[in-house]
């Protein structure tokens, strides 16, 4: 008699198979859940001494309806060829914090929940980055929209950066803090001028708002830079240590596929974009002519990068992901 061949061995060869299928199937019930959650928006480089830190507020679907100046057909190309399809693209709203070794410098302080759930997380992604809103020294503000300074009050009316200067260009100060311009302003435009007046009141009140009215030098190795025509008085900020530097935008782009393919179309709520497109196309050739590194708030999270010059037009670089030195 042999065991090949005993009722007994089929037994137990039967057993085994059952066995490994209740064991697969015990793996395929006991499989981890997705977690469907995003890292923390922040990314991090360091510029000469500087330590440079992007952070995400969130973003918002802009219509491709907004660009001007182009053909629709053109539009659509531009967006296929960055693998983008419209009618609505969507679009980062970023902010920078610049730890400089004396002072820590945020530039921009995003759309806080006025502009829906997608956006106000710059607060967060700040904390999750290491930092506190008690520690920013100074704010350096872009333009006076409020997808760059609702951020800078909490829903009732308080400052978040409680130990902050804010600095902001005189021009649009004189825009979109005027009553009088806001009363002129048709009835749909005029939310975003009590927007602007809501952000700066904390700050005015505690004298803690600051202007500027031409390019100067506002703190050491940083510069405010005239980049008007999207508002009256939008500036850019160069931050430079040692011989790096980087000019962080503001908001001379509104859609990377299409305004550096094609920097004479504008968009639709530019205060007068004849100048911002003059304005766009000398920042990109000084950009692309000094090798500046540049940010943008509407560039894709983190809009760190270059500007590279082409035979028509220009071409947006990201920066690559690097670990930082210890």
């Amino acid at each position: 008699m042999t065991l090949t061949a005993s009722p007994l061995k089929t037994a137990f060869r039967r057993l085994a198979v059952a066995g490994l299928f209740l064991l697969g199937s015990s793996l395929a019930v006991a499989e981890a859940p997705q977690q469907k959650t995003q890292v923390p928006g922040y990314y991090r480089l360091m510029l000469g001494q500087f330590e440079v830190t992007a952070l995400y507020d969130g973003a918002i679907d802009l219509d491709e309806k907004l660009l001007k100046n182009i053909d629709k057909r053109d539009i659509q190309r531009l967006l296929a060829r960055e693998f983008l399809k419209g009618p609505k693209v969507q679009t980062a709203v970023n902010a920078y914090l610049v730890n400089t070794g004396n002072k820590l410098v945020l530039i921009d302080a995003g759309a806080a929940k006025l502009f829906g759930p997608g956006l106000g997380n710059i607060v967060d992604n700040l904390r999750a980055a290491g930092y506190t809103p008690e520690q920013v020294d100074t704010v350096l503000v872009t333009h006076l929209h409020g997808d760059h300074i609702n951020g800078l009050v909490t829903p009732d009316g308080q400052r978040v950066f409680t130990n902050a200067e804010v600095w902001s260009a005189k021009a649009d100060n004189d825009f979109w803090l005027s009553e009088a311009i806001a009363n002129q302003a048709p009835k749909d435009f005029q939310p975003f001028f009590k927007m602007s007046r809501d952000a700066a009141a904390p700050y005015l009140a505690a004298g803690k708002w600051k202007t500027f009215d031409s390019d100067r030098e506002l703190l050491a190795g940083v510069s405010s830079v005239d980049t008007h025509g999207h508002t009256p008085g939008h500036a850019s900020y160069l931050f430079q240590s040692g011989d790096q530097r980087l000019l962080v935008l503001g908001d001379l782009v509104h859609n990377h596929a299409v305004q550096f393919a094609r920097p004479e179309v504008a968009f639709e709520f530019d205060n007068d974009p004849k100048q911002a497109v003059a304005t766009r196309k000398r920042i990109f050739h000084k950009a692309a002519r000094e090798k500046l590194m540049v940010a943008g708030m509407h560039l894709p999270f983190p809009g760190v990068g270059h500007v590279r010059k082409e035979a028509k037009g220009y071409a947006w670089v990201p920066a690559e992901f690097a670990p930082l030195a210890k």
